[in-house]
């Protein structure tokens, strides 16, 4: 699994949509180009004010390189005060998405945290309750994520 570095590979893959949500996360999917064959049609798609197009070149890999998903994690300091939260937050979502990545399209994928975890129930900032509550609705994000949207779109 490669992981999403700058803040244009966060963008383009921001403007690709929302796959799948849950009470506190949300997963956002750009998908990419397979070496050789046509651009798919997000290429023609406007991303921002300035309307360019996502490049390819955003998502390149040295030759030879395996062709696997992307990922990236924004955990912001409005939804997690605490650094510590928010690295033990990130360490999780990097962790069950190794998990994962073989059933993943070929995709930059970004990990959003859209909401935060009540600090009267967990207390410490890093407690081992609050990573197993974050680590399950991570595998609920990512089971929905590669079962795909259901007839209610994006869960």
């Amino acid at each position: 699994m490669h992981r999403l570095k700058t803040r244009p590979q966060f963008q383009s893959t921001l403007a690709g949509g929302t796959v799948a949500r849950t009470a506190h996360f949300a997963l956002h999917r750009l998908v990419l180009p397979v070496p050789g064959e046509a651009p798919p049609a997000f290429a023609s798609a406007s991303t921002g004010p300035e309307g360019a197009a996502p490049s390819p070149a955003l998502f390149a890999l040295p030759a030879g390189a395996a062709q696997a998903p992307w990922l990236g994690a924004m955990v912001p300091k409005r939804w997690a005060r605490r650094a510590v939260t928010r690295n033990a937050i990130k360490r999780q979502i990097y962790t069950v998405a190794r998990e994962h990545a073989q059933r993943l399209p070929h995709a930059a994928h970004v990990v959003r945290l859209r909401a935060t975890f009540d600090r009267k129930q967990f207390i410490s900032a890093s407690s081992d309750l609050l990573k197993q509550a974050v680590r399950a609705e991570l595998q609920q994000l990512f089971a929905r994520a590669v079962r795909g949207p259901g007839p209610s779109g994006a869960a």
